[in-house]
């Protein structure tokens, strides 16, 4: 009964606020239409009130009242008291935060190469003519599909020491001398554990991108690599790995950002409680656990300064190993005016298979025609 109860006050709580909303959205319709405005205009901004209510709510008031939080002694139960940066400087005599800020580095510098690596080798795979490709892409995206928690749970069976991955590998673990790898119970493995399981990521979203764009790469790049007589790996090195460069950035930051905001499958995997966790898992543990939501805030506020610095640190490298076609066809066209008709870029001159040979990076100015 007490369900009930509860189910009925939820909708009608939602009802009232599917009916203020439509009324603030006429409102607004309304008050746009009178001052003028076309009526395109007033129903684009209508429409989007919806969202710009909920962003103000249940996005921006908490982001702002976090950093106001972080600066202040709050238990959720008493009012908060300010208290300056003595948060901030609790963090740098707090060992257990540094211990699970290194060790979510440690996660993301693993985990992200390798979920790139093995990404881009599922995406070229999938990007071959083979018979039945269709069901493939979309067996290997299946993953992405899944649900966090499941995909927690899935793993913690798997990995555990009786689990279907230690049954498989125990005569490899006889003939090496080893015990069964307690993978999510031992500190010295539960780093490899979590790296591990982050590879399951691999069959998802990424292999798509990547392979979307390996569908973008002009074919006729290869068959002028195969008429200059590159090999298969010069074809990747020279002509793919240039063209997949800007995807390869975007997976880049969006895989570095979701390693070092690690939670889901940490939260609902058992470790000793005298082992380190994740940066994410402790700052909840504080905050709801503890009721140190000001300390935790803090916390949360150098984390987001260390993703933001890193980030930036990737966006700065980006001139050095990311290859934008359009870019090097806007110089050459400004280099020669802007009624000059813009030139293909042509990787394939005659001395490219000098340049390969030598290992010469294929894309520069002396191959724009």
């Amino acid at each position: 009964m007490a369900v009930w109860s509860w189910y009925v006050d939820a909708l009608r709580d939602y009802a009232a606020t599917v009916i203020l909303l439509g009324i603030l959205m006429l409102l607004v319709y309304a008050g746009l239409r009178a001052l003028g405005r076309s009526r395109e205009t007033a129903l684009g901004f209508t429409f989007v009130l919806p969202w710009l209510v909920g962003f103000l709510a249940f996005q921006l008031f908490p982001f702002v009242a976090s950093l106001y939080l972080a600066f202040t002694d709050y238990d959720v139960l008493s009012p908060p008291r300010w208290v300056g940066l003595e948060n901030f400087a609790r963090l740098l005599g707090d060992p257990k935060f540094l211990a699970s800020l290194k060790f979510t580095a440690l996660y993301a510098l693993f985990s992200v190469p390798l979920g790139i690596a093995g990404s881009l080798a599922c995406a070229l795979l999938l990007n071959r003519d083979i018979k039945g490709v269709g069901f493939w892409r979309t067996l290997y995206y299946v993953p992405a599909v899944i649900p966090a928690v499941a995909t927690a749970v899935l793993w913690r069976w798997l990995l555990s020491t009786d689990g279907l991955v230690n049954t498989v590998l125990a005569p490899v673990y006889a003939l090496l001398g080893m015990e069964k790898p307690r993978w999510f119970l031992d500190p010295e493995t539960i780093l490899p554990g979590f790296v591990i399981m982050s590879l399951w990521g691999v069959f998802g979203a990424n292999t798509v991108i990547l392979l979307a764009g390996l569908k973008n790469i002009p074919r006729e790049l290869y068959d002028a690599a195969e008429v200059d007589g590159a090999s298969g790996w010069a074809r990747f090195r020279h002509v793919t790995v240039p063209m997949l460069s800007p995807t390869l950035f975007y997976v880049l930051v969006t895989g570095l950002i979701g390693a070092l905001q690690m939670f889901t499958q940490a939260f609902f995997i058992e470790t000793p409680r005298s082992t380190v966790t994740f940066l994410q898992v402790y700052i909840y543990q504080e905050a709801f656990g503890l009721r140190h939501m000001g300390y935790a805030s803090a916390m949360a506020w150098v984390f987001l300064l260390v993703i933001l610095a890193l980030t930036l640190l990737v966006f700065r490298s980006s001139p050095l190993w990311v290859y934008y076609e359009s870019e090097v066809r806007g110089e050459d066209r400004a280099a020669r005016g802007p009624q000059a008709p813009g030139r293909r870029l042509d990787l394939f001159r005659p001395g490219l298979r000098r340049r390969l040979r030598a290992g010469a990076p294929a894309v520069d100015d002396q191959h724009v025609a």
